[in-house]
């Protein structure tokens, strides 16, 4: 029998990388104001998404999952969020021109804050502080008062989550997404990435088709599929007092289901056996995330994926998978044996940028375009081998200028690290890398789109 969980049955389990707050009644009354505030998503979307990644388990779709490292207040802005969905949509198609199937699009987006760090504190000079964990929790600046733990900074977090969700989903419903607006996607200063004149030429394809769609009298307009999209949102489900506080009965079905998004993973450093990160997420019925590191066994993988879908729901768990470039082909295969021999129906995401975090010679923390793409290859080429589905793709990125990640066909070097180098917490690709990135992905959808038919014949 399993024990019975409740949504802060975590509280009686090891909970690793959470802030200490020094005001318990304050912590009180800002989880309490939360719990009455309304759900941020829908339990029935949070279903939707997970009949969506069944699909994908089965290799009849795509999953492309990207967004901000750690999204900040300072940052928040209409114009960042229209950027980074805009450039989703058009890896989105990119990669369902080539592989002839459907992509599901989930953002990191509207709740990704919170981070976790290696040590609790950070010294500079003679001054000790608490560490950032990220803007739902403390500052960024080196200074008592920002770096001071404020439960009240969940609150100001929630309020930015749901206004991002209504342009979001305005967006998504709303004409943004509409495939006749496939030229207007590019980014202006993606004029000079020669990915640009590609997705262009791409751009013309889709408008030829609707308007052969229109000669043969099939109006686009008509079309809800060709009108918008299914957006959905994600992130980390690390500050659990947050989670616990957005977890919600749903009526319909009596079940729990955390409202703070659509989809939560369980990060590296968290997902261990007996930890409160594994107690909440057993108990919603939310799609759940897991990223698989060198450092995970097999049976231990095992032991998880039992504890969190015990019926073997399909769509219920992505696994991603975060080796390193030079990991990938050796790490990730015996986890994807063990998983195929005990019949777990998961979908296989690959996290190309964890693993491949350097320092540069400016100082800089970057993530060569390269490794990036070595490590995409290496994890296509694990799941060909052991006959199973490369299921998708989990990246950092952003719609905005930056210059975080070196090399890629824009060719961002060390010394232009310093031009734009913005992120909060771990370097983003830009939308021109964000972009080569999915047309090389899709090549290989393409190659494996050709080979399914060139079997079948």
């Amino acid at each position: 029998m399993a024990r019975e969980w409740a949504p802060d049955s975590w509280q009686d389990f090891e909970a690793r990388h959470l802030p200490r707050y020094e005001d318990a009644a304050a912590l009180e009354e800002a989880t309490t104001a939360l719990s009455s505030h309304p759900p941020l998503v829908f339990a029935g979307e949070a279903r939707a998404l997970k009949a969506d990644l069944a699909e994908v388990a089965e290799g009849k779709a795509f999953l492309l999952q990207g967004g901000d490292c750690a999204e900040s207040f300072a940052e928040f802005h209409p114009n960042n969020i229209r950027d980074t969905f805009r450039v989703l949509l058009q890896m989105a198609v990119v990669m369902t021109f080539a592989s002839k199937k459907p992509v599901v699009k989930v953002g990191r987006m509207a709740g990704q804050f919170a981070k976790p760090r290696s040590s609790d504190t950070e010294t500079q000079g003679d001054m000790t502080l608490p560490s950032y964990f990220g803007d739902n929790i403390n500052g960024i600046d080196f200074n008592p008062e920002s770096r001071t733990n404020d439960p009240q900074r969940m609150v100001r977090a929630y309020y930015q989550a749901s206004s991002t969700l209504n342009l979001l989903r305005a967006f998504a419903g709303g004409g943004y997404a509409n495939l006749r607006q496939v030229h207007q996607w590019t980014l202006d200063f993606m004029g000079r990435s020669p990915w640009a004149d590609k997705f262009g030429n791409l751009a013309d394809r889709i408008g030829e088709a609707l308007d052969f769609m229109e000669a043969c009298g099939v109006d686009p307009a008509t079309v809800p599929q060709l009108q918008g999209t299914s957006f959905y949102t994600s992130h980390e489900a690390l500050l659990l007092p947050y989670e616990q506080a957005l977890t919600r009965q749903d009526s319909l079905t009596g079940d729990w289901y955390d409202t703070s998004a659509h989809m939560v993973w369980i990060g590296d450093r968290t997902r261990f056996e007996g930890s409160a990160h594994i107690e909440f997420a057993r108990g919603i019925g939310n799609p759940l995330g897991m990223k698989c590191g060198p450092s995970l066994e097999t049976d231990a993988l095992l032991k998880l994926l039992d504890t969190l879908n015990p019926a073997r729901e399909p769509g219920r768990i992505t696994l991603i998978s975060r080796f390193g470039h030079d990991k990938v082909e050796d790490g990730l295969p015996r986890l994807v044996r063990a998983v195929k021999a005990e019949g777990h129906p998961v979908v296989w995401s690959c996290d190309p940028m964890h693993g491949n975090v350097v320092k540069s010679d400016s100082g800089y923390k970057t993530r060569p375009f390269d490794r990036i793409l070595t490590e995409v290859k290496g994890f296509f080429a694990v799941h060909r081998a052991e006959g199973t589905h490369p299921g998708g793709i989990h990246v950092e990125m952003t719609g905005q200028d930056v210059t975080e990640c070196v090399g890629g066909a824009v060719a961002i070097t060390d010394e232009a690290l310093k031009d734009r180098y913005h992120t909060h917490c771990d370097p983003r690709l830009n939308a021109a890398q964000s972009l080569e990135l999915a047309f090389l992905i899709a090549e290989t959808l393409n190659a494996e789109h050709e080979q399914v038919r060139a079997d079948a014949a």
